[in-house]
């Protein structure tokens, strides 16, 4: 830990100056202490879960066999670092779409279906055709002509839209 560098990266981040006597530097003693002993328990457990997969990997005849005079094929002089416990499987797979997803997919598709059928029946109850008394009488007009023209000799039909040109 080079303590000039540090008082110097503190300054440039922060604009305070602090002592190389400053108890902050026994704080990062202590953290670089911490931080060596987890380093080397994950380390240690990194090495036996190695170790574990490549002896089930040689059970399965994916890697060749040990090698003699070397320790569980490691070239001589490994020495592993020991476990501090029992190594848990890590997981490598997981399912494309959890039982949580699907329910929250599901209210979710059941909120959208319901506020679809209260908007429409939203526009069903207070939905107006906007047309005045006049124009409402001239439409019932029109589908009765309609009808009637329908009623017509097929001949007289086909020669009234001739009549209305002229």
């Amino acid at each position: 830990m080079d303590q000039q560098k540090l008082r110097a990266l503190v300054f440039e981040k922060t604009g305070v100056k602090i002592d190389v006597d400053d108890p902050v530097f026994a704080l990062v003693a202590l953290n670089e202490a911490v931080l060596e002993e987890a380093v080397q328990r994950h380390v240690a457990l990194i090495d036996a879960a190695s170790l574990e997969l490549a002896q089930q990997a040689r059970l399965a005849g994916g890697l060749p066999p040990v090698h003699e005079g070397h320790s569980q094929g490691h070239p001589p002089g490994y020495v592993p670092t020991p476990a501090a416990g029992p190594v848990r499987p890590i997981a490598t797979q997981s399912a494309p779409v959890t039982p949580r997803e699907l329910r929250l997919l599901g209210a979710a598709a059941c909120i959208a279906i319901a506020t679809a059928l209260i908007v429409l029946g939203g526009q069903a109850a207070f939905h107006q055709s906007g047309l005045s008394a006049e124009q409402a009488q001239a439409l019932q007009k029109a589908e009765r002509i309609e009808r009637a023209l329908q009623q017509l000799d097929p001949k007289l039909r086909a020669q009234l839209p001739a009549d209305l040109q002229k």
